[in-house]
C-alpha cells in the first residue's frame, strides 16, 4: 500500500511504459508502473513468431548507456530476425535492471480530481492509487480491429490475430487468415507450420514483401537512397523514424495520409521463402460478409472483376491490424474521456506527449496520429519516454497546476479509420 501521491503513475509495461519509467525513475522521480513486464507480447503474440524490425531498432528507451538490444546481443547483426522469446526475455531483464519495483496488478478506473490536481486511479488490488500525472502506456491490445464483415460470426468461428498465443488448436483444420501484412502472412505460416490448411485472403492484387537489408552500404549508396533508420531506408523515413516532432509540424490531413502510408502492409523478406505451397493465397479479394453454415464459417469474397467466391473453413482470423479509439480505452472515466480533445478518434497531443487533460499522456499508436508512424513501432520508445519525463520533471520542479500544452483544434470525426492494417509495435 502507498501513502502517498506518486509523482508519475504509468498503466502497462511494455516497451514504451517500461522506458517511460526509465526515465523517470533516472530524474529522481516517484513512479509507480502497474502491469507485468512485457505481458503483452508474451501472451498476445503467437509463438515461433519473430520481429519486423531490425536489431539496432528493437531498443527499449533508457537514460544510460548499456541498456539497447544489441548491447544485451552484441551478435546481433542486421538481417537476424529476433524470435519474439529473445525480445520478450530482453524487455524483462530491462525491466530488472532499470524498473524493478513494476506491480503486477491492473488498472480498473481513471479519474481525476481538479481539486486537488491529481489523479485517482483503481487498481484490480482495490487499492485506489493517487498520481499528479498519469502515462497511459496500454500498447494495442484494445485497439485490434476486426472489420464489420465479418460481425455475423460467431466469436468461436472468428477472432483478430492478437487472441492467439498457441496456434496447435488449429492442427488439421481449415483456417482463413484475413490480411496482407507481416501479421496475416505470419500467422498463415505458424498455422501451416501447426498443422493446419490456411489460406489468406488479400485484398491487395499482390503481396508486398521488404527489401532484403544491406549490411553495409556505401557512401554512393547512401547517398542516393538515404540512411538507415527504425522504419528502413530513405531521406523522409529518417526524418519520420528519428525526428517524430517534425511530424507535428504537419496538417492534420498530412499526418493521416503519412501514417497510413508509411510502412504498408507488407511481409518481411526472411519470411517470404517459408510461405510455401502449404499456404493458399488469393490476392484482389474483399471480403464482403461472411456468416455460419453448418458449424462452419462461410466467409464471401469479390474480385476485381466482379466475380464472387465463397470460403467454408473451420475458422477465421483477422489479422487486420489495430485503429486507435479512444473509446475503447474503458479505464477512462466517461467523464475523462469526454474532456480529451480528439482528431478521428485518437487524442491530439502536444509535443511532449500531453494531452488537453492536465498531465494525462498517451504513448504507441494512440500517438501516431500526432506523431508519425514510428509511434506503431518499439523505436519510438526512447523519444516518448524523453519527452514525456521531461515535461513530468520540469512540472514536478516548478508545481505547475494547469496543463500548457500546444493542441489545436480538432476535428472529432469517426470516418474512414486512417489506421487500418498496421501491425504491432516492433
Amino acid at each position: 500500500m502507498h501513502d502517498s501521491t506518486a509523482d508519475a503513475l504509468i498503466v502497462g509495461a511494455g516497451p514504451y511504459g517500461l522506458s517511460t519509467a526509465a526515465h523517470l525513475g533516472n530524474l529522481g522521480l516517484d513512479v509507480r508502473v502497474i502491469g507485468t513486464p512485457m505481458e503483452f507480447w508474451d501472451t498476445g503474440m503467437p509463438r515461433g513468431m519473430f520481429l519486423k524490425s531490425e536489431p539496432f531498432a528493437s531498443s527499449l528507451g533508457a537514460p544510460v548507456a548499456g541498456a539497447t538490444f544489441t548491447d544485451r546481443h552484441p551478435g546481433w547483426r542486421a538481417g537476424r530476425p529476433i524470435p519474439l522469446r529473445t525480445f520478450v526475455e530482453y524487455g524483462r531483464w530491462f525491466a530488472e535492471t532499470h524498473v524493478p519495483d513494476t506491480e503486477d496488478a491492473q488498472v480498473v478506473r481513471v479519474e481525476r480530481d481538479d481539486r486537488r490536481d491529481d489523479y485517482a486511479v483503481e487498481l484490480s488490488t482495490g487499492e485506489v492509487a493517487r498520481a499528479r500525472a498519469v502515462v497511459l502506456a496500454i500498447g494495442v491490445r484494445a485497439f485490434a480491429h476486426t472489420p464489420a464483415e465479418l460481425a455475423a460470426l460467431p466469436a468461436e468461428l472468428a477472432t483478430h490475430s492478437v487472441a492467439h498465443r498457441d496456434l496447435s488448436r488449429f492442427e488439421g483444420q481449415d483456417v482463413a487468415v484475413i490480411g496482407a501484412g507481416q501479421s496475416a502472412l505470419e500467422t498463415a505460416v505458424l498455422l501451416a507450420d501447426a498443422g493446419a490448411r490456411p489460406q489468406v485472403l488479400a485484398r491487395t492484387q499482390r503481396l508486398a514483401w521488404n527489401a532484403v537489408p544491406v549490411p553495409s552500404p556505401s557512401l554512393a549508396d547512401r547517398a542516393v537512397r538515404g540512411p538507415h533508420s527504425g522504419l528502413g531506408r530513405g531521406y523522409r523515413t529518417w526524418i519520420w523514424s528519428e525526428h517524430p516532432w517534425a511530424t507535428r509540424l504537419l496538417p492534420d490531413g498530412a499526418r493521416r495520409h503519412l501514417v497510413r502510408t508509411t510502412m504498408g502492409p507488407a511481409g518481411a523478406w526472411w519470411l517470404r521463402d517459408r510461405l510455401d505451397h502449404r499456404v493458399h493465397v488469393m490476392t484482389g479479394r474483399v471480403v464482403t460478409g461472411a456468416e455460419e453454415a453448418g458449424g462452419k464459417a462461410v466467409v464471401a469474397t469479390t474480385g476485381r472483376e466482379g466475380d464472387r467466391w465463397e470460403h467454408k473453413v473451420d475458422h477465421v482470423i483477422a489479422a487486420t491490424g489495430y485503429i486507435p479509439d479512444l473509446d475503447r480505452i474503458g479505464i477512462l472515466a466517461p467523464e475523462l474521456r469526454e474532456r480529451v480533445r480528439l482528431t478521428h478518434g485518437s487524442p491530439v497531443l502536444g509535443g511532449y506527449f500531453d494531452s488537453s487533460l492536465p498531465k494525462l499522456y498517451f504513448t504507441g499508436l494512440a500517438a501516431a496520429a500526432s506523431f508519425g508512424p514510428v509511434m506503431r513501432f518499439v523505436h519510438g520508445a526512447d523519444f516518448t519516454a524523453r519527452r514525456i519525463a521531461a515535461h513530468i520533471a520540469a512540472r514536478a520542479k516548478s508545481g505547475s497546476v494547469s496543463s500548457k500544452s500546444s493542441v489545436t483544434r480538432a476535428d472529432d470525426a469517426r470516418d474512414a479509420p486512417p489506421y487500418a492494417g498496421t501491425t504491432p509495435p516492433g
